[in-house]
């Protein structure tokens, strides 16, 4: 998160306090980065409010710059300007439809976090961040060349956030469930499974000074654990990374992805590994 330079902040226009922008400020605040205030609007007619908002941040130290802007559909238009701007971080205020899809994300959110090709935190609380607890979720199960970049991202970022809100870093992973089925013996006992894990885990401790206390192992589906663990914990922003299965042209977030973020009560920082966000900086420029 230091080496972010520029963060690209969505300012929704009918939203008097916007907490996307408080959690910009935050970061800014010790990160130094650039601000760019961006409202999605076909209409241009806000430029009175950007106005006042830049002139307050400005008075304040902030380094800031305003646009409003439309092409096509919201989160084209946020790709759009992020990409023109070369923002190294998108944050947008996650606002429910209504009190019964509370939790779940809308469809401009779930497009947004697609095909974005930078980290993209979505503000779903207005809980502060300071002294509280940041989540990591990874999956230490899985150690090929591509989740272990993607959990140093994960780790890191989590970290960086831990350490410019003087908060504590927890760190979440979710093994499977023992199965008779399973070709290795391993994974046919609860005990040999979690015997793994920990020993997995201790590797990984090690090379990221991550404490038993700080680590939390359970046994159990992902999109479950990782929801109850930030809620348990109160956590006020969960970290995760995404990696697309089914080739880079496909839906770049899984299930697991989609349930654990609707059922989140924290911000969500989510990840994706680095040669996804190339290919979607290229398909992106291609336009």
């Amino acid at each position: 998160m230091q080496a972010i330079r520029s963060i690209l902040v969505v300012i929704e226009p009918e939203h008097s306090e916007s907490l996307a922008l408080k959690r910009a400020k935050l970061i800014a605040g010790v990160t130094q980065a650039h601000l760019h205030l961006l409202i999605c609007d076909k209409k241009h007619d806000h430029a009175g409010m950007l106005g006042v908002l830049k002139a307050a941040l400005i008075a304040d130290g902030y380094s800031v710059t305003t646009e409003q802007a439309w092409n096509e559909s919201l989160h084209e238009t946020i790709v759009d300007v992020q990409q023109a701007e070369g923002c190294g971080l998108v944050i947008k205020q996650h606002f429910p439809d209504s009190p019964l899809k509370k939790a779940l994300l809308t469809p401009a959110d779930w497009k947004l976090l697609r095909r974005c090709p930078t980290p993209v935190l979505l503000v779903k609380t207005a809980k502060p961040w300071t002294g509280g607890v940041i989540l990591a979720a990874i999956d230490v199960g899985n150690i090929d060349g591509e989740h272990r970049t993607l959990h140093a991202s994960i780790i890191d970022h989590g970290y960086d956030i831990a350490s410019l809100a003087k908060a504590h870093l927890h760190v979440i992973s979710a093994h499977p469930s023992p199965m008779l089925s399973a070709a290795d013996p391993t994974f046919q006992l609860k005990e040999t499974i979690e015997a793994r894990y920990r020993e997995q885990c201790k590797a990984f401790q090690a090379e990221f000074d991550i404490d038993d206390a700080h680590l939390h192992i359970e046994e159990g589906p992902a999109d479950v654990l990782i929801p109850y663990t930030a809620h348990k914990l109160g956590a006020s922003v969960t970290v995760i990374g995404t990696v697309a299965r089914t080739g880079l042209s496909g839906a770049l977030i899984g299930n697991t992805a989609e349930v654990v973020l609707d059922a989140l009560e924290s911000d969500v920082l989510v990840l994706k590994p680095d040669t996804i966000m190339d290919h979607l900086e290229e398909i992106v420029t291609q336009h």
